[in-house]
């Protein structure tokens, strides 16, 4: 009998650090290796060294970019990892922009909070640098979606699509032969079942196939997204805020929610809805990851491709401007509104939005859109709930601009698309675990499942393990 388990290394009783120990006898894989973020306890798991053996990892398997999926990767390559490292073609790409500007913006961190003596350590070191995050890269091997590879004699991996951003997938492995065989699926993060204006990709998450076991997020499993059109919405807000002289700064998600913003945005302008100001994309990745979306257009809905070929490429919009360096993005701050900054990191966990946000929160003229989930303990967190002040490397910062949030752009399933999705499976699981949830959403998506399919689902727990018999 094959001794098979999994432990939870990140995103059980949390929404970031995705990280899945999969065990199968002697070989171990490594599912998804995210960055914690949001409060400072969750941060500081960043810091520990990973409880396994770095050294007896077979391989490391990633769903898709996002920096709470991957984000730890270059420390992994840092600490010892030259295995390999798999994820569909579209991820690796992102991943090439995502990480390598990842450690750059940790390094710009630590430096300036060495230079303004803002840091409990002497010196701040970042997690990883840019060199870090170039090792990591090397070892990666794209894979098709779609694609079945052999990760050993006794494990086989599938990419399935799963609609969240870019290049997403849901994993199935499948372990063993005969009657010892046993099927995991790892869903990475499930996208929209609905699609709406504000949905770029052409279609939801590929239906589920049989799985002994099934790792699922539940990031919204307590809520539902709304349906409304958000354009009206959203060309109000811009519009009363930049008549008045105001600065709109934006903290996007620099994979697919900032080139969805983008090309909404520029299509308010066109259509007159919205006053045509300078939008500054301050983030050294915007215009890599644009270029990235460019080359992947097959994975659009029509709607977005027609957009595309409505107003061409945000490099050529001439009210456009990237702003590569950190000198570029600290001129911006000497300029007045009105304007729109759109920038990295959307939960405001650091990068230089959190430096705009310091400058434009006490003008009342001026608005903060928060476009994603804003997981508690971050700053965006804090801005969204309505705290007042907030504090910003240290320093008290009183909120005179005005906030506004929208959900309409999240890329997850919500509760509802989540049941529907689970109901398209051939034949229930023997059980389910629930990750990648604040503990009520994933306890609120757990009841019901049990209440409504009678299925076995389980919030796991930090660092649980289960065996899978």
């Amino acid at each position: 009998m094959a001794q098979r388990s999994l432990r939870f290394l990140g995103a059980a009783g949390s929404v970031t650090g995705s990280r899945h120990l999969l065990k199968n006898n002697n070989e171990q894989y490594l599912i998804d290796c995210g960055m914690f973020q949001g409060a400072r306890v969750l941060r500081e798991r960043n810091w520990q060294p990973l409880p396994i053996e770095i050294g007896a990892l077979r391989s490391v398997l990633i769903t898709h970019a996002h920096l709470d999926h991957t984000g730890y990767l270059p420390r992994l390559a840092h600490d010892g990892y030259r295995g390999a490292v798999y994820a569909s073609q579209g991820t690796a790409e992102l991943m090439g922009v995502l990480l390598p500007d990842s450690g750059r913006l940790q390094e710009e961190d630590a430096a300036f909070r060495n230079k303004h003596r803002i840091t409990r350590h002497q010196p701040a070191l970042p997690l990883y640098t840019e060199e870090d995050a170039r090792r990591a890269l090397a070892l990666l091997q794209p894979q098709p979606l779609d694609s079945t590879l052999a990760l050993s004699a006794a494990a086989q991996v599938q990419f399935h699509r799963a609609a969240h951003i870019l290049g997403s997938c849901f994993l199935e492995i499948r372990l063993g032969s005969g009657d010892d065989a046993r099927g995991i699926l790892f869903t990475g993060d499930l996208g929209r079942l609905r699609q709406g204006a504000s949905q770029m990709l052409g279609s939801g998450p590929e239906p589920p196939d049989n799985v002994d076991y099934l790792v699922m997020e539940s990031t919204y499993g307590d809520r539902l997204h709304p349906d409304d059109d958000v354009a009206p919405r959203l060309a109000e807000l811009l519009r009363a805020a930049l008549q008045r002289g105001g600065v709109v700064v934006i903290p996007a998600f620099a994979v697919e929610r900032t080139q969805k913003l983008l090309f909404l945005i520029k299509k308010l302008m066109e259509d007159q809805l919205v006053p045509r100001v300078p939008i500054h994309l301050d983030s050294p990745m915007a215009l890599a990851a644009i270029e990235i979306f460019l080359r992947h257009t097959d994975e659009f809905n029509p709607a977005t491709r027609d957009l595309i070929r409505r107003f061409g490429q945000p490099q050529n919009w001439d009210h456009v401007f990237f702003d590569h360096s950190p000198t570029a993005s600290r001129a911006i701050n000497n300029q007045a509104g009105p304007m729109i900054i759109i920038s990295s990191s959307g939960m405001a966990t650091g990068g230089r939005v959190v430096h705009h946000l310091a400058q434009r929160l006490p003008d009342a003229r001026n608005l903060a859109l928060f476009v994603g989930y804003q997981s508690p303990g971050t700053l965006g967190f804090e801005i969204r709930s309505g705290k007042n002040p907030v504090f910003i490397h240290k320093q008290p910062v009183t909120v005179r601009a005005q906030v506004a949030a929208f959900e309409e752009f999240s890329d997850h399933a919500d509760a509802e698309e989540m049941i529907s999705w689970l109901r398209r499976m051939p034949r229930p699981p023997r059980r389910i675990f629930l990750v990648h949830g604040e503990p009520a959403a994933s306890a609120a998506l757990a009841q019901r499942i049990q209440r409504e399919l009678g299925w076995n689902a389980h919030p796991a727990a930090w660092l649980e393990e289960v065996p899978l018999e």
